[in-house]
């Protein structure tokens, strides 16, 4: 395990960055006991990539959270948050330690993370063994809500056979007979790219190569040579971050975006359209949210968003703010008392969020039930052209909640 993971929680940034402030921070972070719970402030760990491939994506997300907590004043059920942070730079290797330090040395009440699939899946494991609250923000795994499920376990994004299934129909219905599938080759990549088959292949389409590379390589030239052989009706694929970003100009370089249209996960075109510019235009893609959808708490966060950071929004920063949205419920029910955690956790799998993705709920294993959207890269932004499939229901393989 490198030391540079722990950087953040001890530098200057990290502690003036919370909305508690960096006196409050020192001053209550070797508290920790039943007896002062009530007027210390909740300490949430944010495990998250700030550096590397899904650096933007962890930022976003920690930007989206300390916006709605910004917004409640610094409170969150009206108790203070203080942060304490860890780069966990998508390392699989280093997230059962980095987990321990959150949680042990740093003693987070509440972990905030994350967005590489296999270090969330360490992370469940030391969650279900702590019994600490785990909100994900984004890894989309689907055995976190399936066969690894817990009460204490939720998850504000995903799972990534929610977020794919529906275009397999949807690409069947357009007349599509014949795909091929590309993506790197890890459980987030092999879980998108599979549901959408099952759905494609039920609807009578055929998947004509399935195409692979480790992550988080991105030398894709010899695998779009063979697309470009294979001739297929169409490609579909998951990349995200700047991996995405060299996908999808190495494709359109090669010419194949005017022959072989590209689909994927929305994961290819978000965050990463700006860097992508022309080469992304066209891409049409299925998630949970879309650039331009026209409801109140989307236009309302989208122009927080952009006060706050300068930047404009998307759904990585709508999974951090949902998740501080779910945590304020949960604390609001029991009146700041960390100490009930039945309860609290009861009224977090209740929730009925207005997000700006639009309505959020929870299924049994506390994974979204949620619209997902087909939409289309155009004038620079992912607009919805329909809703794929309404309120989308994991169906939580393997959870035997208790």
């Amino acid at each position: 395990m490198t030391t540079k993971g722990f950087l953040r929680p001890l530098t200057r940034r990290a502690m003036l960055s919370g909305t508690a402030g960096a006196a409050t921070f020192i001053a209550t972070s070797p508290l920790h006991s039943p007896a002062i719970a009530q007027n210390a402030p909740l300490k949430v760990g944010m495990m998250l990539p700030y550096t590397g491939t899904y650096a933007k994506l962890g930022q976003f997300i920690d930007d989206g959270f300390r916006l709605y907590v910004e917004q409640k004043g610094g409170k969150l059920g009206g108790r203070d948050i203080a942060f304490v942070q860890v780069d966990d730079e998508s390392k699989p290797e280093a997230a059962t330690d980095n987990m321990n330090r959150l949680v042990g040395r740093e003693k987070a009440d509440v972990v905030i993370g994350t967005v590489h699939s296999g270090v969330a899946m360490a992370m469940v494991k030391v969650a279900r063994d702590t019994k600490t609250l785990l909100i994900i923000p984004n890894a989309g795994a689907n055995d976190a809500t399936g066969p690894a499920c817990a009460p204490n376990i939720f998850r504000t994004s995903f799972s990534n056979w929610q977020s794919t299934y529906p275009m397999g129909k949807v690409m069947a219905d357009a007349g599509i007979k014949n795909v091929v599938t590309i993506t790197w080759r890890y459980t987030a990549g092999a879980e998108m790219i599979g549901a959408f088959a099952e759905n494609f292949t039920k609807n009578g389409g055929k998947i004509v190569a399935d195409l692979t590379v480790p992550f988080p390589e991105v030398e894709f030239q010899a695998l779009i040579t063979q697309i470009a052989q294979l001739k297929p009706d169409a490609v579909f694929s998951f990349f995200a971050g700047g991996g995405a970003v060299k996908f999808v100009k190495d494709y359109a370089a090669a010419g194949l975006n005017k022959t072989i249209p590209l689909y994927g996960a929305g994961f290819l075109t978000d965050g990463t359209i700006e860097a992508q510019g022309e080469a992304a235009k066209g891409i049409r893609t299925t998630l949970h949210y879309a650039d331009n959808l026209d409801n109140p708490a989307n236009l309302a966060f989208l122009k927080a968003f952009k006060a706050k950071t300068g930047k404009d929004g998307d759904i990585y920063a709508v999974q951090g703010y949902d998740g501080a949205a779910l945590l304020d419920i949960g604390l609001t029910a029991v009146g700041g008392d960390f100490n009930a955690r039945d309860k609290m956790i009861a009224a977090m799998g209740a929730a009925k969020i207005d997000s700006p993705r639009g309505p959020l709920s929870f299924n049994k294993a506390h994974n979204p039930i949620q619209n997902i959207y087909l939409r289309e890269v155009r004038n620079g932004r992912n607009e919805m052209i329909s809703v794929a499939q309404a309120a989308v229901d994991d169906p939580a393989r393997g959870c035997k909640m208790t």
